[in-house]
């Protein structure tokens, strides 16, 4: 079999990853060859692995702990890729509070997997406001150490995708590429669109050519990054709902604006919400990654009487409050007029992480 190429696409929570996957993957398809994409989560059940699976898109799930501490179930879904679809290429999307991938996982897949891959460069994508924040010596709206996970991702990166970039006019867009290219200067830094699909192709050329991957190690804070983690509550959940004939856009609309309004009046920083709801081959996906203004909706689920509801919640609170805050609002939309079968549901705080590789040099 020939060489696999692999594209770590990474970048904190709400920066627009499964978006790039999903429209790089599509590109990719169209020039003929075979895609394979790799999510990862703290806890299974993921609303960017049922987006992607409706996308006909074939996905692998790592899910339980990241790829750097779990590197040998990364390497297995490699693997099965390799083997279930031949891919041509594989693009992996990290979890989204996850950094030092250049010594854990970049240096580890070149030492080990060089006769089965070609490793592109690691790609960072940011939303530009918060990047701007960053720069300018702020947080982002996010707990300090939180911030320090961010700045740590970009500071790693090969290549920096400024992402949403039809929020900023071309001026706004320059400058912020400027201020970002003297505080990174080693990365490439390309701006894009991932809802549009703009600026990708650019960035696929460069990644499927390059063998230049993580080109150097982080000088990095285990306490630090692990505080950075453990400050959100994580919850991933999917309920089967069965009542009264809904529309479902609306429904998932006002869980996302219930649950926002609740987050905005307890001051706490959201690193993002998504949901989808599937009626069938029908689905809606909402996206929350910040205050009530950053909610935005995609997708037609029509009107049923049931559907399957996917839920993942990364909010500076603790894992209970969360869980109270997700059940109350889920309570309050559906009361006595459905019934709710839990099918999977677990809230978490992430615990510190233990790589099972961390490499001291660049390969």
């Amino acid at each position: 079999m020939n060489l696999t190429r692999i594209i770590l696409a990474g970048g904190f929570l709400g920066s627009g990853k499964t978006m790039l996957l999903w429209q790089a993957a599509k590109m990719l398809t169209e020039q003929g060859l075979r895609v394979g994409l790799i999510t990862n989560d703290q806890a299974p059940q993921l609303v960017d692995s049922a987006l992607l699976t409706h996308n006909h898109l074939k996905v692998e799930e790592v899910s339980g702990s990241c790829f750097c501490c779990n590197f040998n179930g990364f390497t297995d879904a490699i693997r099965h890729l390799r083997l279930d679809v031949q891919a041509d290429v594989i693009i992996a999307e990290p979890v989204g509070s996850c950094a030092d991938l250049s010594a854990t996982i970049l240096q580890p897949l070149k030492e080990y997997w060089n006769t089965e891959l070609r490793v592109s460069p690691l790609s960072v994508l940011t939303d530009p406001h918060r990047l701007q924040s960053i720069l300018d010596g702020g947080n982002a709206g996010l707990h300090p150490d939180a911030a320090y996970i961010v700045k740590k991702q970009m500071e790693e990166a090969d290549v920096i995708l400024i992402n949403k970039a039809d929020l900023l006019s071309a001026d706004e867009m320059q400058k912020l590429i400027q201020h970002t290219a003297s505080t990174f200067p080693a990365a490439t830094i390309y701006p894009i669109s991932a809802l549009k699909g703009t600026g990708i192709r650019q960035w696929l050329d460069v990644v499927m050519k390059s063998n230049e991957a993580g080109k150097r190690l982080l000088d990095i804070n285990y306490d630090t990054y692990a505080h950075g983690e453990a400050v959100l509550g994580w919850l991933n959940g999917t309920i089967l709902l069965h009542g009264k004939t809904t529309d479902w856009n609306q429904f998932a609309k006002q869980l996302l604006t219930s649950l926002s309004e609740q987050f905005d009046k307890a001051h706490l920083s959201v690193g993002h919400v998504k949901v989808i709801l599937e009626n069938g081959d029908q689905y809606v996906m909402g996206n929350l990654t910040g205050k009530a203004e950053t909610l935005s909706m995609r997708g037609d689920a029509g009107t049923s009487g049931d559907a399957k509801l996917v839920i993942n919640a990364r909010v500076e609170t603790s894992p209970e409050a969360l869980d109270r805050m997700v059940n109350g609002a889920i309570d309050g939309l559906t009361g006595a007029d459905y019934q709710k079968d839990v099918e999977a549901w677990k809230y978490l705080q992430p615990g510190r992480p233990n790589p099972t590789h961390r490499f001291d040099k660049v390969v």
